[in-house]
């Protein structure tokens, strides 16, 4: 592979004469803080950083084009931080941002916190004033670690050259400690820049300093659930996140059809199985939870998203996750087991196997199959919505068209508030790893980064991003960044010219009068956004003319190798039950 193709557009200058007294320093055994860098990431299995430009980081770079790592500039931080959280979501690997001192970190803060509530491996890189100005108020000085701290698993400041490349590992060794998540290392520009003898330099070995993080718990636990499994007539599962991170997606899926047990999924864990599956379940969880007997929540956490395990009733009700502290907090559970979710959920199903009496295998047959019905009932009530023809186009109209239009390699985003939530109603990934969310965070702004990120891992197969108008106002430049890189995308836009989640509350609580204070925005015709970009743009008002839009943009996009903006106008008075009910804040 080229350096040019490496890096992306960036190129290398022509050799001078200072490059070649670099080179020759290199050859006889001398390294900056910059290039240890970037053999502490390729030693992670980093090959590509998301970053900025800025003065304090510069050598960075330089030993990633070296190294061979692929730099993907963005224009603005908290993109770089959202794709570094979406490839490690889409690899199971450490992602990694590359941010300068001062503004360049802060603008990262949303997407390191992002990343933090959804359990996602990151490094976040920042670089720092020189030591030698230590509190001198050098350019853009910050308390960069004291800022980071109670957003991330572990933070610091590298010290020593000497040092930089056992600080990384020491890093990335906690964003997999337990239940996953992102770090921080400032590491001041003197330090980055100072050459050392590489005889010096704190250099561990790739693969020598990890311990296997498969734990599968505690046996006797194992062995228990295993027995509540059995004795069980109505048992559910619920597979949250974890289960997607940690790669045990194989494990969840066989435990399923192994013991014939109905299956729910939230976040990344949404599209382990496929739609027609019979043990995949999405419209009927609060029923099922209200009737089973036996209720296993594996890889999410007990909050807002699941009431907080209030509305949970079940005789028996067992928690399986990664972190210690996560399992029996905001209510008391009959179980709980601590270790990876592949693991465990493959040694219960081996302590039960050979277990399940024909008698209980029927009856649990007799649950799925009311489970079934109930979910035909529920979709039923949904389709008047879900084909309506009203214009303004209905918000549950566009969700029904684009699950209808996703392809079974298509990747799924959802970066916004009313109308992504509407989507969830009805889009169903067909394959683990397509979908993709904000997380407990409900970040808006998290789509382009997410995009960029998803496309470049998986160049074969099309992204999708859904967002709201508001949403895509906040990072939509970063498009260009996507074309840039040939890792197009399309973008569809729910647009109702609001910020309408929250406008209903105000609405609710303050009147007509003053509920449109600080949530309306401008009507704005965001296809010109695809078309000023070399890409395609279409504006859709017309229900009929979702789908075709929908199959130009796609046409385009194989044809153009740019990304695409389908700007569908919805109707700013529908909304998702959740913001009508107000539930998202009990």
């Amino acid at each position: 592979m080229s350096d040019a193709a490496t890096i992306g557009t960036a190129r290398k200058p022509s050799t001078t004469a200072e490059d070649t007294l670099q080179q020759k320093s290199r050859d006889a055994g001398v390294i900056s803080g910059g290039h240890l860098v970037a053999k502490a990431l390729r030693a992670e299995g980093v090959d590509t950083i998301f970053t900025l430009c800025g003065g304090h980081i510069i050598d960075i770079y330089d030993g990633c084009v070296d190294e061979g790592i692929r730099v993907v500039d963005v224009r603005h931080e908290q993109v770089a931080a959202h794709a570094a959280d979406g490839y490690a979501r889409q690899t199971g690997r450490l992602g990694c941002v590359v941010t300068t001192a001062g503004p360049g970190c802060t603008n990262a803060v949303t997407g390191i916190a992002t990343a933090f509530r959804s359990e996602s491996p990151v490094l976040h890189i920042g670089g720092q004033s020189a030591l030698a100005q230590w509190r001198m108020g050098g350019l853009q000085d910050l308390p960069h670690v004291d800022m980071m701290r109670p957003i991330t698993k572990f933070a610091s400041t590298v010290m020593s050259t000497e040092r930089v490349a056992d600080m990384i590992s020491m890093a990335a060794r906690e964003c997999f400690a337990g239940a996953c998540g992102p770090v921080y290392l400032e590491i001041p520009r003197d330090v980055l820049d100072r050459e050392i003898d590489l005889t010096r330099a704190v250099l561990p070995k790739a693969g020598h300093y990890r311990a296997s993080v498969k734990s599968a718990g505690d046996p006797r636990a194992v062995e228990r659930l295993a027995d509540l499994l059995v004795d069980a007539e109505r048992p559910a599962i619920l597979y949250g996140q974890q289960v997607w991170t940690a790669r045990g997606h194989e494990e969840a899926i066989a435990l399923l059809r192994g013991l014939d047990v109905p299956g729910y999924f939230n976040g990344a864990s949404r599209g382990l199985l496929p739609p027609d599956d019979p043990h995949h379940f999405d419209r009927t969880r609060s029923y099922a939870f209200g009737k089973a007997d036996l209720i296993i929540v594996v890889g999410t956490p007990f909050d807002f998203r699941m009431g907080y395990g209030k509305r949970i009733a079940a005789p028996a009700l067992v928690q399986i996750d990664q972190d210690y502290r996560t399992v029996g907090k905001n209510r008391d559970v009959t179980l709980g087991l601590v270790g990876d979710p592949g693991a465990i959920l493959a040694a219960v199903l081996q302590a039960a196997s050979g277990r399940l009496e024909n008698g209980k295998r029927q009856a649990r047959r007799a649950w799925m199959k009311e489970l079934a019905d109930a979910e035909e009932v529920a979709t039923g009530k949904l389709m008047p919505l879900f084909r309506s023809n009203t214009v303004p186009i209905h918000p549950y109209r566009v969700a029904y068209e684009l699950n209808q239009f996703l392809q079974d390699d298509t990747i799924y985003i959802g970066d916004g508030g009313d109308v992504v939530t509407i989507s969830a109603q009805a889009v169903r990934p067909r394959r683990p790893g397509q979908w993709m969310d904000p997380g407990a965070l409900g970040s808006l702004g998290v789509g382009t980064g997410f995009a960029l990120a998803a496309k470049l891992v998986n160049p074969q197969k099309e992204v999708l991003c859904y967002y709201g108008d508001g949403s895509f106002g906040m990072t939509a430049f970063d498009m260009e960044t996507a074309n840039r890189f040939g890792a197009p995308y399309l973008a569809v836009i729910g647009n109702n010219s609001a910020m309408n989640q929250i406008r209903y509350g105000q609405i609710t609580k303050y009147g007509e009068a003053r509920g449109s204070v600080g949530n309306l925005l401008g009507d704005v015709p965001f296809s010109r956004f695809g078309e000023m970009l070399g890409g395609y743009g279409e504006e859709v008002r017309d229900p009929a003319m979702i789908a075709p839009a929908l199959q130009r943009a796609r046409e385009s996009i194989a044809a153009t190798g740019k990304s695409a903006v389908v700007n569908i106008w919805v109707d700013p008075r529908e909304y998702a039950p959740g913001t009508r009910n107000q539930t998202m804040y009990k």
